[in-house]
């Protein structure tokens, strides 16, 4: 690939990045970003170097505490995002995600009146949908509100739920309560710790038919005022799941225990009742991923109230805390027997491996190093023909033979890369990639191509890591532990705008997967290493 002068000058002025382009009066003849462009002329050359790429095997296990599910979605606001659902398919196997939470009083001691008797508990989870994919509205003008038979109108609309899997499966929602201390907010929970729950007592349960969701509106006939979302509720009335709770579990566990030790302080009270486990009945279908900051816990109940004389026993609503600073945690199941990913369970980290297997949840990383002999062949272009390296991008290839389904190829801002080394103890080490560091919020490191088609493919900019090598005197001995580590994943940015850091991206509920080519020298679409450099006419 041949480029003129004014475009090389272009890319080079937009990279700034260090040893690129140098200016001198009297330029030394390793000062190369500037040699390009004595005397007019220069060339641009894309060549391709092999990589050794290959599977990370993360034991299918991921941190997914309260503070790995915190999704910090836009400036200014933070939220959290878990995941539900089971799917099973034949490159990765199967993936099943049940989620915990505790939960607590708005405030202790309540005092729920005289003769408190639980009318009906409701939980309800809003699914991530796609809000601009309305499947259906359905109204009925001759609803009859049943709390005083109101006539009222009621309106149900419905939506596809945003997911990844078979997308007209039914899945069944159920709710166990928690046996197990789950411990606080700030601890440490992985993803195949699974909590003891009383299976014997199933709370409750709710079928997802086709994979959709609905909102409802109910509006009096009288003035038109809404019923039903309350209208001095502060939520606002997405498409939810509604799941009714054995009201005789809420009635002997917070009803009955009126004024006693169990209801007095949060201590007690999480203690006494332990939480929630929402799992799936089902082992294959789609997972789903959800907001547990939306989530309510609704308890209504009827006691004695006389009014002029006359004892009316009004519905009373009680809302739990179900979200903020409760302890949560995903728990995640798999079961790779006969799956082609079992094929890499032991990744060959010095060849690299043929196929690569990326997954969200604790599922594969990739992990990617620079070959001795291609570093070689670089430098002595650099010493030798003074080759400025003016771009490098490692381009990766979706499988197009066993990757070929309906389910979504990954996009551009699925991904996350990062670099690893080791300290002079021998310790691993993590970083964003030099090349980000050198130019933080104007650089753009991942780029997706046809990613509607079959194959797509995808280039990470790596230019300033591999200038770095090539153009230093270090040996490979400086260099051989140093690798890039890709994860379907997405970096989360801070409150103030950028990424908060390395560390903080959605693995733990990220549900997307792909299969790559990796090191197969019989493929044409293997992974590479593309170069850019200039050289003098």
């Amino acid at each position: 690939m041949i480029y003129n002068i004014r475009k090389i000058f272009t890319i080079l002025s937009v990279m700034v990045l260090g040893g690129v382009l140098v200016y001198n009066c009297e330029p030394e003849p390793d000062s190369l970003g500037e040699q390009l462009f004595l005397n007019g002329a220069a060339e641009g050359v894309e060549s391709s170097y092999d990589l050794i790429a290959y599977n990370i095997n993360n034991n299918d296990t991921i941190r997914t505490d309260a503070y790995k599910l915190l999704n910090l979605i836009s400036p200014g606001s933070t939220a959290s995002t878990a995941v539900l659902g089971a799917f099973d398919e034949n490159q990765f196997g199967k993936q099943k995600a049940s989620y915990f939470t505790q939960v607590r009083l708005p405030s202790y001691n309540p005092d729920f009146g005289t003769n408190a008797i639980v009318d009906s508990v409701v939980l309800v989870i809003k699914p991530i949908y796609r809000a601009d994919s309305l499947v259906a509205t359905t109204t009925d003008e001759n609803y009859i509100y049943p709390d005083g038979n109101i006539n009222a109108k009621k309106v149900v609309s419905t939506y596809p739920v945003a997911k990844f899997g078979k997308a007209k499966k039914n899945l069944t929602l159920q709710v166990y309560e928690v046996k197990d201390f789950m411990n606080g907010y700030n601890d440490i929970v992985y993803s195949n710790k699974d909590f003891a729950t009383y299976y014997t007592t199933l709370l409750g349960s709710k079928e997802i038919k086709n994979g959709n969701v609905s909102s409802v509106s109910i509006t009096k006939d009288s003035d038109n005022s809404q019923i039903f979302p309350s209208t001095i509720s502060l939520l606002t009335p997405a498409p939810g799941l509604r799941i009714q709770l054995s009201p005789s579990i809420f009635q002997s566990k917070i009803i009955d225990k009126k004024g006693q030790p169990e209801l007095s302080d949060l201590s007690n009270f999480i203690r006494h009742f332990k939480g929630l486990k929402v799992s799936v009945a089902e082992d294959d279908g789609y997972l789903f991923q959800f907001t547990p900051d939306d989530m309510e816990l609704i308890m209504y109940y009827k006691n004695d109230k006389l009014v002029d004389g006359v004892n009316t026993r009004p519905q009373t609503k009680y809302d739990f805390t179900i979200k903020g600073t409760n302890m949560r945690s995903g728990f995640y199941e798999y079961n790779r027997s006969g799956a082609a990913v079992q094929a890499y369970a032991n990744p060959n980290s010095v060849t690299g491996d043929a196929k690569l297997f990326a997954q969200g949840m604790g599922g594969n990383s990739i992990g990617i190093k620079f070959k001795k002999e291609e570093i070689d062949r670089l430098k002595e272009k650099y010493q030798n023909d003074k080759a400025a390296i003016i771009s490098a991008k490692i381009r990766i290839y979706t499988d197009k033979l066993e990757w070929s389904n309906p389910y979504p190829k990954p996009s551009v801002k699925d991904f996350t890369i990062v670099q690893r080394d080791k300290d002079s103890d021998g310790k691993e080490t993590t970083a964003f990639t030099t090349d980000y560091t050198s130019l933080g919020a104007l650089f753009i490191p991942i780029r997706a191509y046809d990613t509607d088609k079959n194959p797509a493919y995808y280039e990470f900019t790596v230019t300033k890591s591999l200038k770095d090598i090539v153009e230093s005197t270090d040996t490979y001995n400086d260099y051989k532990d140093k690798y890039f580590k890709i994860d379907l994943a997405q970096f989360t940015p801070s409150l103030s705008s950028s990424i908060a850091g390395y560390k903080y991206t959605t693995r733990a509920f990220s549900t997307g997967r792909a299969v790559f080519i990796g090191s197969d020298n019989s493929n044409e679409n293997k992974i590479q290493l593309k170069v850019t450099y200039g050289t003098k006419k």
